[in-house]
């Protein structure tokens, strides 16, 4: 019997458990493009799938981590879903990889959605663009008995929360990642904060703000881009909160979306205001200048304004990670100590060199 899960919030969906289900991840000739941030996400790491492979004809034959940073992970690029299939025989799990502009489902991704119906494999999708409003998935799955799973569709009203004020009996630092563009590395960047202060046992945990967030593992969270306007603060608070009655951790930190000033979505006083993190690792990727590479939509500001905006309301910047995207190594050293010489904080680069560097002005934080 199918599953559709049309109208049901991600965290709910608890036959997904962790680390039980084996998938391929779906990208279709976009896996070396930054459209493909959930699947680099994945790639890097997930505590609910278990990655068998990727689906993209453009760079079959590597290694997806080979491909994505250069680190090799054992999870082959193959370059079909017939061949896919043919080596790992059992499979539960088709995720769509891409984040397009505009949340829109690729159409030559719809034939291969199919093809893995067809084989009793199920689909999650992260997109705007809903399954399950396909009728002809729709009808598919139900023949075949596999699940359609929409991530990002919205919560119910009546599991949407109101900011209430409670943000503020939390005690631990709440610490905001900020990117200065969309698809500058903020996810990665907080996942790697709080793997890093548990190898030195600091109570890190992280909100998810997104659908890669949650399909990486997250237990914490909600979808910023699928919550209505009205409930955004509250959601914010409540996925803080809550982490916090329930984990007591040293402190948390969140995921930010999009940037203060990008005009295809601004976002992330939210966080500093309603989620009350008076602390932020600002993510700036130094070689990129339009916002999401478009001319059209205006240069990135400099960081030097952008710490200057986070602190008129209140928050203090910690530490600069940095995007290294078309950086050699030489550059990538080079922005970072310019940018330390500058700031006189910490600079992060963290595919070269981890997080490590943050770690004492975390420890600084706690009591």
């Amino acid at each position: 019997m199918a599953t559709f899960f049309s109208k049901t919030h991600p965290t709910k969906l608890t036959h997904i458990k962790n680390n039980m289900n084996k998938a391929f991840i779906l990208t279709n000739g976009l896996f070396q493009t930054t459209d493909a941030k959930t699947a680099h996400g994945l790639i890097r790491g997930t505590e609910r799938f278990d990655i068998q492979g990727v689906i993209d004809p453009l760079a079959a034959g590597l290694d997806a981590g080979v491909a994505l940073d250069g680190k090799f992970r054992n999870i082959p690029i193959f370059d079909s879903f017939t061949a896919a299939f043919e080596q790992v025989k059992r499979v539960d799990y088709l995720i769509v990889g891409v984040a397009t502009v505009g949340g829109v489902l690729p159409p030559d991704m719809l034939d291969i959605i199919k093809m893995a119906i067809r084989h009793r494999v199920s689909i999650v999708n992260g997109l705007h663009e809903y399954l399950v409003e396909h009728p002809e998935l729709v009808a598919l799955a139900a023949e075949f008995g596999v699940s359609l799973v929409d991530v990002r569709k919205p919560k119910s009203r009546k599991e949407l929360h109101f900011w209430s004020g409670k943000i503020y009996e939390v005690k631990a630092p709440i610490i905001a990642v900020i990117g200065t563009d969309c698809a500058v590395g903020k996810r990665t960047t907080a996942r790697m904060l709080r793997q890093a202060c548990q190898t030195v046992g600091i109570r890190a945990e992280m909100i998810y703000t997104g659908q890669t967030g949650w399909l990486q593992g997250g237990q914490y969270g909600f979808i910023f881009d699928a919550t209505l306007n009205d409930f955004v603060a509250g959601e914010v608070e409540h996925a803080v909160v809550t982490c916090w009655e329930e984990t007591n951790a040293d402190l948390i930190l969140i995921e930010g979306q999009s940037s203060l000033r990008n005009p295809s979505g601004p976002c992330g006083l939210e966080f500093l205001i309603s989620g009350n993190a008076k602390h932020v690792i600002l993510v700036h990727a130094p070689k990129r200048r339009y916002f999401d590479d478009e001319p059209h939509w205006g240069v990135i500001p400099d960081v030097a304004s952008e710490i200057d905006i986070i602190e008129k309301f209140g928050a203090r910047v910690l530490a600069i990670a940095l995007n290294t995207q078309g950086c050699t190594d030489t550059e990538a050293f080079h922005f970072q100590q310019a940018y330390e010489a500058q700031f006189g904080i910490p600079v992060l680069l963290p595919l070269q060199e981890g997080v490590l560097r943050a770690l004492p002005v975390l420890k600084n934080l706690l009591p």
